[in-house]
């Protein structure tokens, strides 16, 4: 397993994971949805949701097989994929430069993607401040629709 701590500008409530050829336009892929589940998914992208329009902690895990499932250690759950042809991942909030983003080198491939949000319910009333956090652990796997394994009420 390789562990990852970033700090990413969620601007528009968001950050995402690029193979980096890919166009990452995301703009369809918002659906009523996939803003409920927090997660897009498009050719070479997945948008991530946060429940804060600032800097968000994220670890990234890339591991070697699917991990166990902890649903009452986090308050958002959701899982999806990610095709990474060029084996070159980029991970940014969505007004990042994306020349200066993070890259992190795999092996060409499908993830599974897994979002596990927790602290949702810490944060201030004028939502600026906040202990949530986000974990993204990624896995070689095939292609999947997003699904939802737990659902945060608010």
């Amino acid at each position: 397993m390789k562990t990852h701590r970033l700090e990413l500008f969620a601007d528009y409530f968001q950050f995402y994971l690029q193979d980096e050829e890919s166009e990452g336009n995301l703009s369809n892929a918002w659906s009523e949805d996939a803003v409920i589940r927090m997660m897009a998914v498009t050719a070479g992208t997945v948008g991530i949701g946060t429940v804060r329009n600032m800097t968000v902690p994220v670890t990234l895990e890339f591991l070697d097989a699917e991990p166990r499932v902890d649903l009452a250690e986090f308050d958002h759950v959701v899982e999806g994929a990610i095709d990474v042809p060029s084996g070159r991942l980029v991970v940014a909030g969505c007004t990042d430069f994306f020349a200066d983003a993070p890259r992190f080198d795999l092996p060409p491939g499908t993830y599974k993607v897994r979002l596990s949000g927790s602290g949702f319910d810490t944060l201030s009333e004028d939502g600026l401040e906040g202990r949530d956090h986000y974990l993204v652990q990624l896995w070689s796997d095939s292609f999947v629709e997003p699904k939802v394994l737990k659902q945060h009420a608010g």
